[in-house]
């Protein structure tokens, strides 16, 4: 093997494997992008339909996420008194330019069960202030959709319940926090809130706004394969020259 085929070798090696390695990740992206899509538009023909009933408590047991999160539904109950959650949160689009919370009080359905309900926002200059937390009284219909449980990542901070603080909407972990028993394993986010004297906490539900990004990390991983090749054809090209050099 002359030297400059052998210049050649573990660079031809070293491209080749970074451009499967390249082209895997665009092609998983495009694969990714229909996965999205597809969650897209079931989330947005769940969070429009007509509201259904609530599932009842005798199917909680078997519910998976899948079968109820973005479902759009109404409930009939009313607020349990004694104790409520603040979900700390980013200030949705248009609510607060503040960092706040997001309000989730106990709704004893009539059916029977228990259902954590996101009430809205408060931004935290408001948080404290028992007038606004304080839930409305006597037997209402709530209409919202349902939420999975948020899920936890390492940089996720560790809840604070003795203080009523929670980093992530997790009925399970609230629900013990308040003593409560029979409680939905989803949450229930409402469309709008009971006429009140105040504008907090104000709703933040609705169709939610679920990124969609796949396709221009797919034109990236795609593009960099192809300037791998323009690189690599650029060094080949100067290695063959010189060896037809005199």
């Amino acid at each position: 093997m002359s030297p400059h085929a052998r210049a050649l070798l573990w660079p031809t090696i070293s491209t080749a494997l970074l451009f499967a390695l390249l082209v895997s990740l665009g092609f998983w992206q495009v694969r990714r992008l229909g996965e999205k899509e597809a969650l897209i538009a079931r989330v947005e023909q769940r969070a429009t339909q007509d509201p259904q009933l609530i599932p009842p408590p005798e199917r909680w047991a078997t519910l998976r996420a899948e079968d109820y999160d973005f479902m759009h539904v109404r409930a009939t109950g009313r607020f349990v008194g004694g104790g409520d959650a603040l979900i700390f949160t980013a200030p949705p689009e248009g609510a607060s330019q503040e960092p706040g919370y997001l309000l989730a009080t106990p709704f004893e359905l009539t059916g029977g069960g228990v259902v954590l309900v996101d009430r809205g926002f408060l931004p935290a200059s408001k948080a404290n202030d028992a007038a606004l937390r304080a839930a409305p009284s006597g037997e209402a219909t709530l209409v919202g959709v349902l939420r999975a449980p948020e899920r936890r990542n390492p940089f996720t901070p560790a809840d604070e319940p003795e203080r009523g603080v929670f980093f992530a909407r997790d009925p399970a972990a609230i629900a013990a926090a308040l003593k409560l028993t029979d409680t939905a394993p989803f949450a229930l986010v409402i469309d709008a809130a009971p006429a009140t004297a105040s504008d907090w906490p104000r709703p933040v539900g609705g169709v939610p706004t679920i990124a969609n990004n796949h396709f221009s990390y797919a034109v990236t991983w795609f593009g960099l394969s192809f300037a791998l090749l323009v690189i690599f054809a650029l060094y080949a090209r100067g290695v063959l020259a010189r060896a037809e050099a005199p």
